[in-house]
């Protein structure tokens, strides 16, 4: 899904740096006119002030069903956008079923309307080159559109059919679940962004909508019928805001939307305020352990404040000297960067929201060995910063640097209508934009020194540090704070069981051991010591089939060493159970927590382990159900392990020979897919009775065939053998 992008940015990077090339000349004869410039300060006076702020004329209506809409004519080039604000948000998600919000945007559009799937919308809008696109994130919804004048009759049925009668397609609701979860699996991949959201949860709490993480037992739990739901309560037309700018005459467009919406009348009560937040102030250190890592990722702050309050500029001014991102000129940068060398990277920002308060941040990336050294360098400037004012040079130029920011929010007339329905959304007054800039130019070095002291609290802190602790160059608790490890662990779902009494798992051990003895007996397999198995193998994905060969070799109960032969290259996996590496064409590494999770599913499933679940303590095996594999009548037993994996066994009734598990895992399908594996081909080896053929489902559809080549028990592996790289 990503090359297409991919390749389009490439074509529009060509195409810039074409367009760049053939101007060149001229703007070299153009800087030789105007002689050289030696300093930045040659250039005052060349350029003209930037423009002040122009609030354009925007006709406003509200019609007879409630919808608001915002109209804004532009006939400098024939295009049209709309951008429709719902008040909802996933902070209205119930606590059972976090990410229901984002679900319910996505899948408004993904699966399409009643009358059309999302493929048809897909290639419909796709000939046109326009687009409908929805999503709904913390504290709004949206619903927007883009078009070319020519075409706004098509999309603009498209857009209403989409805002007015989503179908919530459950094929579709199925893929926005499986890459969630995907999301989810993947998650600590990247340590910036586990200090960036351990932090928020921290601060905000995660006992409240504003600190919930999303797990892979709220994604399970969300159906097309709560998809529904939320729709109704949020979506209705008193509730929506609708802008639309562009080629067209007011009041042809306010006809066209008037008959597009007409039948949108499903009226609800008023949707209730946001939730407050209700921060966590205490202050502390706290270490995410990622041994995989030889630098630090840091976040350090605690709770901000709102756009409306009334020394939000000066606090602007605050952060921008402190650290702002990309400045060299700011504190942070020139002192613990550039002259103490501890951070390659360092910044500040004083977040704020609309409705509720946002995140006083410091953010710094540094090698391990620097860790401690940069928080305390980073706590110093916070302390200067509160001791003395600042120079008239810093104030200036953070004065300058924000309200120029500030000023290209606004720079064309589609942003000034969009900021302007955001103010309008949120209940700001009309004139906030000069209220905010009036502010801002009157900021004293005494307002920042003011501000300073009141709202930056050190002993409300939080330092957040994720890396390798072992590094570090002194303990953590040496910035000063106790320290708290913080587990990431993803907790996997709880996996519906059968329930389970004396006589169920008197009934399991009984169907376990017929499949003791229809493989061989349960002596033989408790004397297996080791296995090499080859395997030719189909593998069916998104591009086509792909040919792998695979050979495997075990040491029971928990080493493996999987080689994979692929088109692409050689991939060899390796583990002990606990940890691992993977090997690639581009090099080793440490395998990653999803795949390692993956290997531990895959050695607790291993057919002779599973087969003596009946002498280890630590599992449970409990007869579940009768049932069919093909037409053959099987005894489903579930076996169970204390850390919660659990495999559900077909045993054939008559022979006592498996002829199928079933399990939730990692998979193409995505995580937590339903693997189903189907044995064929039974031939004994060393006296064992093993399956030669298996076919793999995922999620109902056939997702794999592999073919044993060769299979050998006890051929004297040893431990070191199967870890060499």
């Amino acid at each position: 899904m990503r090359k297409p992008a991919v390749i389009r940015t490439l074509v529009a990077s060509l195409i810039w740096m074409s367009l760049a090339a053939a101007q060149q000349p001229a703007a070299r004869q153009q800087v030789t006119r105007q002689g050289p410039v030696s300093t930045y300060k040659e250039l005052e006076g060349k350029y003209p002030k930037l423009k002040e702020i122009q609030i354009p004329k925007v006709e406003t209506y509200t019609l007879p069903n409630g919808l608001r809409l915002y109209l804004l004519e532009d006939h400098a080039l024939p295009i049209i956008n709309g951008r429709a604000l719902v008040r909802t948000g996933n902070l209205f998600d119930p606590p059972g079923k976090i990410g229901l919000a984002e679900a319910t945007g996505a899948v408004m559009r993904t699966g399409g309307t009643v009358s059309k799937t999302g493929d048809v919308l897909d290639q419909e809008l796709e000939s046109m080159a326009a687009e409908v696109e929805t999503g709904i994130g913390e504290t709004s919804g949206q619903a927007n559109f883009f078009t070319l004048q020519e075409n706004l009759d098509k999309v603009l049925a498209i857009y209403a059919g989409v805002l007015m009668h989503p179908a919530f397609r459950p094929e579709r609701l199925e893929l926005f679940k499986n890459q969630t979860r995907s999301g989810i699996a993947r998650r600590n991949d990247d340590p910036a962004e586990i200090a960036r959201r351990e932090f928020a949860n921290l601060v905000y709490g995660k006992d409240n909508p504003y600190g919930w993480q999303q797990e892979y037992e709220h994604v399970d739990r969300i159906e097309r019928a709560d998809l529904e739901k939320f729709y109704r309560r949020y979506f209705f037309p008193a509730n929506v805001m609708l802008a639309v700018y562009g080629d067209f005459p007011t009041a042809e467009m306010k006809a066209k939307l008037e008959a597009a919406f007409k039948d949108w009348n499903n009226p609800q009560d008023p949707v209730p305020p946001f939730p407050a937040v209700k921060a966590d102030r205490k202050g502390g250190a706290y270490l995410v352990a990622k041994d995989d890592v030889n630098q630090t990722n840091i976040r350090i702050g605690h709770l901000g404040g709102l756009f409306k309050d009334e020394d939000y500029p000066a606090l602007e001014v605050m952060a921008d000297i402190l650290g702002a991102p990309g400045a060299f000129r700011s504190r942070l940068v020139q002192q613990v960067r550039t002259k103490l060398g501890y951070a390659y990277q360092v910044s500040a920002v004083w977040g704020a929201h609309y409705g509720h308060p946002g995140l006083f941040t410091l953010v710094a990336g540094t090698k391990s060995e620097s860790t401690v050294k940069a928080i305390k360098a980073m706590l110093a400037e916070v302390d200067r910063l509160r001791q003395t004012e600042v120079t008239e040079a810093e104030l200036t130029a953070a004065k300058e640097a924000v309200v120029n920011s500030f000023v290209f929010n606004f720079d064309t007339r589609a942003k000034t209508l969009n900021r302007l329905l955001t103010y309008e959304y949120w209940g700001y007054p009309k004139d906030f934009i000069f209220q905010y800039k009036k502010k801002l130019e009157a900021v004293t070095r005494q307002d920042v020194l003011r501000v300073t002291r009141k709202y930056l609290h050190p002993e409300e802190l939080k330092i957040v540090a994720v890396g390798k602790a072992g590094d570090f160059d002194a303990p953590l608790k040496d910035v000063g704070k106790p320290v708290e490890a913080l587990d990431i662990t993803i907790p996997q779902p709880k996996q519906e069981r059968a329930q389970a009494d004396a006589g169920s798992l008197a009934k399991g051990r009984a169907v376990l051991e017929r499949a003791q003895k229809a493989a061989g007996g349960g002596e033989k397999l408790a004397a297996l010591k080791d296995a090499v198995v080859a395997i030719n193998a189909q593998l069916a994905g998104p591009g086509g089939s792909m040919a792998v060969k695979q050979k495997v070799q075990y040491i029971f109960p928990s080493l493996i060493r999987q080689e994979n032969e692929l088109p692409f290259g050689k991939i060899v996996v390796y583990s002990d159970g606990r940890t691992g590496w993977l090997k690639h064409p581009q090099g080793q590494t440490p395998l990653p927590g999803p795949q390692l999770q993956q290997v531990r599913g895959e050695l607790f499933r291993l057919t002779e382990m599973l087969l003596l679940s009946d002498r280890d303590s630590t599992r449970t095996v409990n007869f579940a159900r009768k049932d069919k594999v093909g037409d053959r009548e099987a005894d489903v037993i579930e076996i169970g392990a204390q850390d919660g994996l659990q495999v559900e066994v077909w045993v054939d009734a008559a022979s006592g020979t498996i002829l199928k598990k079933g399990y939730k895992g990692e998979a193409m399908a995505g995580p937590q897919a339903k693997v189903e594996e189907v044995y064929e081909d039974f031939r004994e080896v060393n006296g064992v009775h093993v399956p030669f053929k298996t076919v793999v489902f995922q999620n109902g559809k056939k997702f794999a065939e592999s073919q044993c080549t060769e299979f050998q028990y006890n051929t004297g592996l040893k431990a070191e053998d199967l870890a060499k790289p």
